[in-house]
């Protein structure tokens, strides 16, 4: 309930955002008595294209911890918390950023990293994760987790989504218009042709889309785990976690900070995951450990 609760919120925030920022610059207003105002329609696209993902990512932080309950830790309240707060610290120093928050959450086995900035971010740990894992296998993971931060994921990940919403949303107008014309032979303004052809495109340019963002994830996640090969000095411990993980059932994130967690999907819908199989990841850390020995 709370993931359905937190999707609609954020999304009428995101409308009233576009509705105030689109009426005031004038650039909701692309057809005009000339026919397309093709530099209106980018400047539109372009808005509509970042502004849900930006907003995404500054949100990022308070959104993963409401959505999982994910307590910040600051070592005080076991060894075990101790542990974790200090290897994320240690972690992070040899990456070069700032310290992240540290929290831990019920769940199955499952990890994430987040946030709009490299020196502020947040690292979540399932309890899951650390019953089932010794410490060198959950050291390996939260090296994987501030890889991603040192990389910059987070924000290379928001760019590349806005760049294909803009192309969605732009093409999408585009054929709209020039089926609203040629087929429905509508002579001023848009009919009824444009609006139906926009919805039918913009669901099938954001399944394409959807394709793109999840190689780029993909691409992502081969990166971080090379990062958590180098932050440990040895990529065994990070293959050593991929087994492990390959004999479990990661733990569903919320929708909004999926591709920030432990999934993968076989066959065909690996075009739509967000990470590689198991098996091709550890294959990449077997064969960067041979090129380097």
């Amino acid at each position: 309930m709370k993931r359905i609760v937190l999707f609609l919120v954020t999304n009428l925030a995101v409308m009233l955002v576009l509705s105030v920022v689109l009426n005031v610059l004038g650039l909701n207003r692309f057809v005009t008595a000339q026919g397309l105002d093709v530099n209106t329609l980018l400047g539109f696209s372009l808005v509509v294209g970042f502004a849900g993902s930006f907003f995404s990512l500054l949100i990022s932080k308070p959104v993963a911890k409401w959505s999982t309950g994910a307590q910040v830790i600051d070592g005080s309240e076991g060894s075990s918390e101790y542990w974790l707060v200090s290897t994320v610290h240690r972690l992070a120093d040899q990456a070069g950023i700032g310290r992240p928050e540290v929290a831990m959450y019920e769940g199955e086995p499952n990890a994430f990293a987040t946030g709009a900035f490299k020196n502020d971010s947040l690292v979540a740990v399932s309890t899951g994760l650390l019953q089932s894992m010794s410490r060198e296998e959950v050291e390996a993971v939260l090296g994987h987790e501030v890889s991603h931060i040192s990389n910059g994921d987070m924000v290379t990940l928001t760019l590349i989504q806005g760049v294909v919403n803009t192309f969605v949303v732009f093409l999408a107008r585009v054929v709209g218009y020039f089926v609203d014309k040629a087929i429905f032979k509508t002579e001023r303004g848009v009919g009824p042709g444009f609006y139906i052809t926009v919805i039918v495109c913009e669901i099938l340019f954001g399944v394409l889309a959807s394709i793109i963002v999840a190689w780029f994830s993909r691409q992502r996640e081969y990166r971080a785990d090379a990062g958590s090969a180098r932050l440990l000095g040895s990529p065994r411990p990070m293959v050593n976690a991929l087994a492990r993980l390959g004999g479990m059932e990661p733990g569903a994130l919320p929708q909004s900070i999926a591709t920030a967690g432990i999934n993968s999907a076989p066959g065909f819908m690996e075009l739509f995951s967000s990470h590689p199989p198991i098996q091709k990841r550890i294959a990449a850390l077997q064969s960067a450990a041979q090129v380097a020995g």
